[in-house]
């Protein structure tokens, strides 16, 4: 009798629970799920967490496949030798393939003081641990956000909305991401809701206080309570067991997205690093590179070639509270256009994202193969130029 292929698949986020209900395609196939909570986080609304609008969790029995064994624990080394993960608290998982979706974090503290004044919500326990935080301080205290990219402005936002005294200090550009259209609606709204915005130059902080904020402009924030959402940083799991990784700590693979050290593992999420050209780190991604990381472990069992990723995006959606958000459109290569909806539709569009994106997990547990997406070839054409910097560089 044939035994069955084993796949374990680390990490329970976008990725990793798109990569495991995928794999039940084969009924020859017995996948792990191992995750650290028992819960699926809805890492995009972690802001609505600490306005108090949302918990941000829903039961794994919602979106993971009946047959998915989930394996509630943390995974300490990955053993490529002996195909077999550790874990904090339980026995060793082997393996015949893994998927590494370990996913991303807050950045480590770079700045000064950020460690012990600072709030990160990149998990939920940070977010959970902030949302008291702000209930204690006075109606009136000040509160920093430090970080323009769609956490620090929905998190901004979601505040001022609620009544919060907001200043948003960007350290630079306002939505890096964002068209210009876009970024000036985003500004109007900011300012409707009475955010402070502080960007440009002289505007990146320098140390954080107890109660302030230093810029490289020489100017200090009063600030009762600092979040910090000022860059992600990934689980150092791959670094420590002695797999390649690019500089911030993310998986190193083809663009099959199969690791570079091991055919039998594969990279999915923000942890991937496809051909050191990583994806722009989003739910968006998460979920397809994720089906993809299942795609290129199905076709090696079934004795196959792999194909590369090829995957195209739509935009950015982000929401300026509860009444108002912008989707930024954008071309097929991931880069802003001129096109964006905002205000109300606005808010209801990122609304519909937010729950579709669970929907999505669910249908591909429901119908495992079924999740498809946009294409976009000019990727080939980076990676053509990215190797022909570094022939130039030889």
């Amino acid at each position: 009798m044939t035994r069955n292929i084993d796949v374990v698949v680390v990490g329970g986020g976008y990725a990793g629970v798109m990569a495991a209900n995928r794999l039940t395609q084969r009924d020859d196939v017995s996948v792990t799920l191992i995750n650290p909570r028992s819960m699926f986080v809805e890492r995009i609304r972690l802001h609505q967490v600490v306005g108090g609008s949302d918990d941000a969790v829903v039961d794994y029995r919602e979106v993971v496949a009946e047959n998915v064994r989930l394996v509630v624990d943390s995974v300490t080394r990955i053993d490529a030798a002996q195909r077999r993960v550790t874990l904090a608290a339980g026995e060793p998982v082997g393996y015949d393939y893994l998927i590494y979706a370990v996913g991303s974090g807050s950045a480590g503290p770079g700045v000064p003081g950020v460690a012990e004044f600072a709030y990160p919500i990149a998990t939920l326990e940070q977010a959970q641990r902030l949302r008291p935080i702000i209930d204690a301080a006075a109606p009136t205290a000040p509160v920093t956000v430090v970080g323009a990219g769609p956490t620090g402005i929905e998190t901004a936002a979601e505040l001022a909305e609620a009544g919060r005294t907001v200043t948003l200090v960007c350290g630079g550009v306002l939505g890096p991401y964002l068209h210009a259209r876009g970024r000036r609606s985003v500004a109007k709204q900011l300012a409707k809701l009475g955010v402070s915005v502080l960007d440009g130059p002289g505007t990146k902080v320098t140390a954080v206080a107890r109660d302030a904020v230093r810029l490289d402009g020489g100017r200090t924030v009063p600030s009762a309570v600092t979040i910090w959402t000022a860059g992600f940083g990934v689980p150092d799991l791959a670094t420590s067991s002695g797999l390649s990784t690019d500089a911030l700590g993310r998986l190193l693979t083809d663009e099959t997205l199969t690791s570079v050290d091991d055919v039998r593992i594969v990279a999915a999420g923000d942890s991937a690093a496809p051909s050191d050209l990583p994806f722009r780190m989003s739910c968006q991604a998460a979920t397809r590179i994720g089906a993809h990381a299942a795609d290129t472990v199905l076709a090696r069992i079934a004795g196959e070639r792999p194909t590369p990723i090829n995957l195209g995006f739509f935009g950015q959606c982000i929401s300026l509270g509860r009444r108002a958000g912008i989707f930024q459109f954008a071309s097929r290569d991931d880069s802003a256009n001129g096109l964006y909806i905002g205000g109300g539709p606005g808010a209801r569009l990122k609304e519909f994202v937010c729950t579709h994106t669970v929907k999505h997990l669910a249908n591909e547990a429901r119908k495992p193969g079924s999740l498809s997406w946009v294409k976009d070839d000019k990727r080939r054409e980076l990676l053509r130029t990215k190797r022909g910097q570094a022939l130039d560089a030889r």
